[in-house]
């Protein structure tokens, strides 16, 4: 399928140190680059994290320490890595939550700011859990009558990604959502990626980790805490606590608008 694009968009995946966004590094990323013009490109990167890696990730992707040991760090890959992605939109197996954020992490750390607020981000595993909640392995089969063979490669685990979102866009093709209230989408899932972004976008969320949300007065409130649902800006002294702190930088950085007055 050619996929109905104004801008390019790059599906990819991570494997990493461990699950914490903020202390764990990026030891391979995939990526795959569907262009405007119909054509794509495919990147692969192998990334020693100066870090170990976790035993529990290990035995998920099978990287050791021993694998990693001489390879260049992302400081190296990252400008190069930068320009590849450019200001395309991203996509992913799971990405808002996790790959994304990481991904943004660690351009930070070199002095390089990932700019998601015009991107279009499109998570397939967003779609798969509002219409068929299932795994990777088994989305695949479903979708697109195909086992995953590599499956914790980056690459493979990308290419598996973008098949299942393909086939998503066939299986949904004409159908309406309709949630537990009632409330009908219209052909949510089409081959328009700012249409998929509006559906998958939950106006409430403010950050990826959830930290913060927004109430019925569409007001910033904490979202954890000792201040857990009450709005944000009036307390200060929680938010500088947030600010200096080991939370994501994507929180950090809300925190410091808030308190400046470009958030509420």
């Amino acid at each position: 399928m050619k996929l109905n694009l104004d801008k390019d968009l790059i599906f990819f995946d991570l494997e990493t140190t461990g699950g914490d966004i903020v202390k764990d590094r990026i030891i391979q990323i995939g990526l795959v680059k569907y262009k405007v013009d119909g054509t794509t490109e495919e990147r692969e990167y192998n990334i020693n994290p100066n870090m170990p890696i976790k035993p529990d990730a290990t035995q998920v992707h099978g990287i050791t320490d021993e694998d990693v040991k001489d390879l260049f760090s992302f400081k190296q890959y990252a400008v190069e890595l930068f320009d590849f992605i450019g200001d395309a939109d991203l996509g992913g197996y799971n990405s808002n939550r996790f790959d994304v954020p990481i991904l943004v992490e660690e351009f930070a750390r070199v002095g390089l700011e990932l700019d998601i607020s015009k991107r279009r981000l499109i998570d397939a595993l967003q779609i798969f859990y509002k219409m068929e909640p299932r795994t990777l392995k088994a989305a695949l089969r479903f979708y697109c009558n195909q086992e995953l063979i590599e499956a914790h490669d980056a690459l493979a685990d990308t290419k598996a990604t973008a098949a299942v979102f393909m086939g998503q866009l066939e299986r949904y093709k004409g159908k309406d959502y309709i949630d537990n209230d009632n409330n009908k989408v219209e052909e949510p899932i089409r081959n328009d990626m700012q249409a998929i972004h509006n559906f998958l976008n939950d106006p409430k969320r403010v950050d990826f980790t959830n930290r913060f949300s927004r109430n019925v007065n569409n007001e910033i409130i904490f979202n954890f805490g000792k201040h857990k649902g009450e709005v944000a800006h009036k307390h200060p002294n929680f938010l500088n606590w947030i600010i200096n702190r080991d939370f994501p930088l994507q929180v950090k950085n809300i925190a410091k608008a808030i308190l400046k007055g470009k958030l509420r």
